[in-house]
Parts: structure tokens; sequence; C-alpha cells
């Protein structure tokens, strides 16, 4: 498939398919007029990277768990530590988002008119 079919399967631009591909999350094979050409597995691919990317993961550590999330047979406790210690960072700000929101909830009751 090409790179405009699989931005339209999965909501995905071509710039952050391209972004994707550059940085060795998703891979193509090349026409021999230099087109990309996608497996229809890319579609699945490029899903998962978008969930990870919501998560707050970023680029690099998705290159890193990648290939464990997508291939069961390779998936070691590494994978589960690092999706934890992800988590771990998300609660702490979390925890600091409301902190945060508790302050200004106080500012508004006691100084908006």
């Amino acid at each position: 498939m090409r790179i405009g079919d699989l931005s339209a399967a999965t909501g995905a631009s071509t710039r952050s398919l391209r972004y994707y591909e550059q940085q060795g999350l998703l891979a193509s094979e090349r026409s021999t007029g230099g087109q990309r050409h996608y497996p229809a597995s890319a579609v699945e691919r490029v899903g998962l990277i978008q969930s990870l990317l919501q998560a707050g993961l970023s680029s690099s550590t998705i290159h890193d768990v990648l290939p464990c999330i997508s291939e069961e047979a390779i998936r070691t406790p590494w994978l589960a530590e690092r999706l934890r210690t992800e988590l771990n960072r998300v609660e702490v700000q979390l925890d600091a988002l409301h902190r945060t929101r508790d302050i200004l909830a106080d500012l508004v009751e006691h100084y908006a008119v």
C-alpha cells in the first residue's frame, strides 16, 4: 500500500508516517520510482505507534519497546518494567497536575468575582 493509502487507513499524516520511518519505527520498501510501499500489517503497527505516542512515550522509548510489544515471542520482564517506569512517570505528572488544580481552585474560590 502507498503512503497515501496508509495515511487514509490510519488517520496519520504522510509527514508523520515519514517521521516514523525515519525513527526506525516503521519500514517500507521503495519502488523503482522511489515510492514507499507498506505491507498491510503497517496499519496495525501505525495504530500501535499512535497509541504509544498518546500514552506519552518518546519515539526513542517506542523504538525500544515496539519490537517486544509487536512480537509476543520476544516479550521479556524488561518490557513490563519499562512500561511500569513510564506509568510511574505519568502518575507523578498527574499528582503534580492535581496539586496545581487544587491551588487554582482555591484561588478561584477566594478571589474570583
